[in-house]
């Protein structure tokens, strides 16, 4: 398959998540609605969560039966398994220190006496220190899709490259389905968490967070349909899986403050459930 016919393949996977953008222009919906769509989120991030580390631990478990079929050493499993830990460490990690500098930059600018201009300064070179919650979450989302769909962009160029038309255009087809559902766990804080009085999103924005979940998808085409790596496919799949462990977990706080677990355990089950449909229908299709 020609390069030209390898980008539009992942520009198709890619762009499915703009499906979901939509709904972050809605206005300020009823609280249980809110608890819903933040529930939903939950569980979308949830089965990403599940689906990334399947897929990162894979070369882990193939060198692990090699070596125990004796065609392989240990070499692979501790490489392989490093990059593992160390991805998720610092696609974790860093955000939860991040968000903590954020937090002293914040204090300092408000209450910090005679340091107001240095505060002002952090605050300016900080691209997301000046988004309200609700949005920074969204673009936390957006970073973490955005490293997951690179590494199944890896998978749609490196099928294509090798020839493998029919299990190149399934995987577009079931990551175009994930994408899909990928594109409402962003916007969902934009709407379960928004202030009171905070204007809705525009239109520039939610297609700018569309990029960032989207866009690696089309870049990762690019890079596998040239080069592949199983290597840089793990660190990129344990660096999404950590930061989407730390939305989770921010999600997680902002519903716990409604004290409807009902409803909340609702919403995960119906984004677990919806993750897992469209996975159904990629394994269906032989992927």
């Amino acid at each position: 398959m020609g390069t030209g016919q390898t980008l539009l393949l992942g520009a198709i996977a890619g762009g499915t998540i703009l499906l979901g953008m939509p709904l972050g222009r809605m206005e300020r919906p009823a609280p249980t609605l809110r608890l819903v769509l933040n529930g939903t989120a939950i569980g979308i991030l949830l089965f990403l969560v599940w689906d990334v580390f399947s897929g990162a631990w894979e070369p882990i478990d193939a060198a692990l039966i090699a070596h125990h079929e004796g065609t392989g050493g240990l070499g692979p499993v501790f490489g392989y398994g490093s990059l593992f830990a160390a991805g998720t460490v610092i696609g974790l990690m860093s955000l939860v220190y991040y968000e903590r500098f954020l937090s002293r930059a914040r204090t300092v600018r408000r209450f910090g006496p005679g340091t107001v201009a240095v505060g002002e300064l952090s605050t300016s070179r900080l691209s997301i220190t000046g988004l309200t919650p609700a949005r920074r979450l969204a673009f936390l989302i957006a970073v973490g899709i955005g490293l997951h769909n690179f590494a199944e962009g890896l998978a749609i160029g490196s099928a294509a490259a090798g020839g493998q038309i029919a299990l190149a255009t399934l995987l577009v087809v079931g990551f175009a389905l994930h994408n899909a559902t990928e594109g409402f766990g962003i916007t969902a804080p934009l709407c379960a968490d928004r202030a009171e009085g905070e204007a809705r999103p525009s239109w520039g924005s939610l297609l700018g967070l569309a990029a960032i979940a989207g866009g690696p998808t089309f870049v990762g085409t690019a890079v596998g349909h040239t080069f592949t790596s199983a290597a840089l496919s793990v660190a990129f799949l344990t660096l999404a899986a950590g930061s989407i462990l730390y939305v989770v977990i921010q999600l997680l706080g902002v519903a716990q403050k409604a004290g409807r677990k009902d409803i909340l355990c609702w919403g995960l089950l119906l984004g677990l459930m919806a993750g897992f449909a469209t996975d159904m229908v990629v394994t269906a299709g032989g992927v």
